[in-house]
């Protein structure tokens, strides 16, 4: 195996958040091209269909992107990461190289990536992808993948340029012997590889049972109080709307709307900066209904800023 055995957050080059925040300008952006998705995962709210409860699927239109992609370039520095994904299947979304070219061409992202699972990666959506300047790829592998499917993954790693391929998969029910077929078939045509734990990521929603480790195997030491998403991130749905957290699946937590508002307004307005300080004064559990529900704190949060809490919402008051 060539690929590095590691999950594809990077929990040792992280930059200390305390020492940062109030940030003038989000590190992290979810965006999301598409929140249809052609998988049918039990563990996933979309996937499951019972996201439907809650919205009209759809896919991001053109013109929308293009002005909000716009707009994120007016804030005052680089944004770290654009993620074209949160909800759905991105590579549903017929204009998604187009997407990515755009942003690309503004300069204004230190990277660009996404999340799929695959099964659409065809070689000629691949080749147009690599070439519009996708920087990172994370590849959800089904667990009922085929030959067809590594077939797939192999060829755009072969041509992935400089786009830097991740692939995961649930492991969840996985024998020891389908974890070890699962290495040999991506091992050596991917650049990082990982087996992940399910964990009760979404508010609300019931993934199923669960493991004692967290997402990526670590060891669950307690719940933070203080979530540190909200000071470095937010989302942005398919819509328009700009939700505090890429785990809004149910899009009830809208900071703001992009067809009649700009994002520097939303990430410097009063109801994040209200959401921020509920955090900061560990009462999310009492005021925040979706984050009193939220398991990703204990599971899979990379940052743990409680212990600076007080110094740091001195800052912001």
């Amino acid at each position: 195996m060539t690929a590095e055995l590691k999950p594809r957050i990077d929990f040792d080059n992280r930059t200390k958040l305390e020492t940062v925040i109030p940030l003038s300008t989000p590190y992290l952006i979810f965006l999301d091209p598409s929140d249809i998705c052609n998988a049918k995962c039990r563990w996933c709210p979309t996937g499951s269909g019972e996201a439907l409860k809650y919205k009209k699927p759809q896919l991001m239109e053109k013109v929308l992107y293009k002005k909000i992609i716009d707009g994120l370039c007016d804030m005052p520095e680089k944004i770290k990461t654009l993620r074209l994904y949160k909800d759905g299947e991105p590579l549903l979304n017929p204009y998604f190289p187009q997407m990515v070219k755009y942003a690309k061409d503004s300069g204004r992202f230190g990277q660009i990536d996404t999340t799929t699972n695959g099964t659409l990666l065809t070689p000629k959506k691949g080749y147009k992808i690599v070439g519009a300047g996708l920087d990172k790829i994370f590849i959800s592998v089904p667990n009922d993948y085929d030959q067809e499917y590594v077939d797939r993954v192999r060829n755009f790693y072969l041509h992935r340029d400089q786009c830097l391929v991740y692939v995961k998969i649930i492991g969840d029910g996985m024998s020891c012997l389908d974890k070890e077929m699962f290495y040999n078939d991506f091992g050596t045509i991917s650049d990082r590889i990982f087996i992940e734990n399910l964990a009760p990521c979404w508010p609300g929603f019931d993934v199923g049972k669960v493991g004692e480790k967290g997402i990526y195997n670590q060891e669950i030491k307690g719940e933070p109080m203080v979530c540190s998403y909200i000071f470095y991130s937010l989302s942005i749905n398919s819509d328009g709307t700009v939700s505090l957290c890429f785990l809004d699946w149910k899009r009830d937590m809208i900071l703001g709307d992009l067809k009649k508002e700009s994002f520097k307004d939303i990430w410097n307005g009063w109801k994040l900066h209200a959401y921020r300080t509920a955090h900061l004064r560990k009462l999310r559990k009492e005021v925040i209904v979706n984050c009193h529900y939220c398991g990703q704190l204990s599971h899979g949060a990379p940052d743990d800023i409680d212990q600076y809490a007080d110094e740091i919402l001195r800052r912001l008051t």
